[in-house]
């Protein structure tokens, strides 16, 4: 299947991340190449570009796309969790903009096979690195009645998250839960027919909350946002595209945190932490417009927040 994803803030993440034409970038998510690509045509022959993905299809795609671009280009298939490592591996330390579009690709969600989507039906996968020993069959399947409904709560803030793990064990009892359609027929079930009415697909925070406990989606943001904030060159920018609550809450408290000067608690009188802000905010968080939104309905939550090294 084609690697097909639509890129969502596309000129608006470049204008804001992009500040030397001659600089060294990083696409932490490549994905497609959609944001790479762009940047790409605006960068100088010397400037580097950096595409970091944990998915083998999205790097091929990205690099079949993006091999008539005029600066140099590099891709590294891993985690971005692991930027740290990667720069290293790279002997580079500073670098003027890195670049995340969170979340899962278009591609993965359409094709069924990678068992994304309640939509196409596949193989209970989810897997963004298919290396990943980790699947949604085996969380589905194996994990205890109260850790599938953490999970459904915490990662998908599902109000029915206790039935619907229940219904999950009990019918496991009977035979294993193979498919992504066996799954949605599962939560169906266990969400009454009056709450079904309204609203988002019903089996859509399930499979969201599946999707972040296989990759670790959650766990890995704060530390990455702070890694690159220090590997930042002084005016280098990162840009971030969220499209939940959850990751946007996150990016958004790492962000504030590093955007503080005094860090000691509120009632001691004389700073003592001697703490000093790394970053500071660009303006408001930035959201597509209607038409943007019209064309792509994927992108009707996605938020982009951009802070610059101080």
């Amino acid at each position: 299947m084609e690697f097909r994803h639509t890129t969502v803030l596309l000129h608006e993440m470049i204008d804001s991340v992009l500040t030397d034409p001659h600089g060294i970038y990083v696409d932490c998510t490549l994905g497609g190449g959609g944001h790479s690509l762009a940047l790409s045509e605006k960068l100088a022959p010397d400037a580097l570009l950096i595409g970091i993905d944990q998915d083998q299809e999205a790097i091929d795609a990205a690099s079949a796309r993006l091999k008539e671009t005029a600066c140099r280009h590099l891709f590294v298939r891993d985690n971005f969790s692991h930027m740290a490592d990667i720069l290293s591996s790279l002997d580079i330390d500073r670098v003027d903009g890195f670049i995340f579009d969170l979340g899962v690709s278009s591609h993965q969600l359409d094709d069924g096979e990678r068992g994304f989507s309640y939509m196409n039906n596949g193989k209970l996968d989810m897997r963004m690195d298919q290396r990943n020993p980790l699947t949604a069959h085996e969380i589905v399947n194996t994990y205890s009645e109260e850790e599938l409904s953490r999970v459904i709560w915490e990662y998908g803030e599902e109000r029915w998250a206790k039935r619907i793990a229940r219904f999950i064990v009990d019918f496991r009892k009977e035979k294993p839960i193979e498919t992504t359609e066996d799954l949605v027929k599962v939560i169906k079930a266990a969400i009454p027919a009056h709450a079904r009415r309204n609203g988002p697909h019903p089996a859509k925070r399930t499979f969201q909350a599946i999707r972040i406990e296989v990759n670790n989606e959650l766990g890995i943001l704060k530390d990455t946002m702070e890694v690159c904030v220090n590997h930042l060159k002084p005016g280098g920018r990162l840009g971030v595209i969220t499209f939940q609550s959850l990751e946007d809450r996150i990016i958004k408290k790492a962000f504030r945190e590093m955007e503080r000067d005094c860090i000691c608690p509120p009632d001691i009188p004389v700073c003592v932490c001697h703490h000093h802000r790394t970053v500071k905010s660009l303006g408001r968080p930035i959201k597509p417009s209607a038409e943007e939104i019209e064309e792509n309905p994927r992108a009707r939550s996605a938020v982009l927040r951009v802070v610059e090294r101080v």
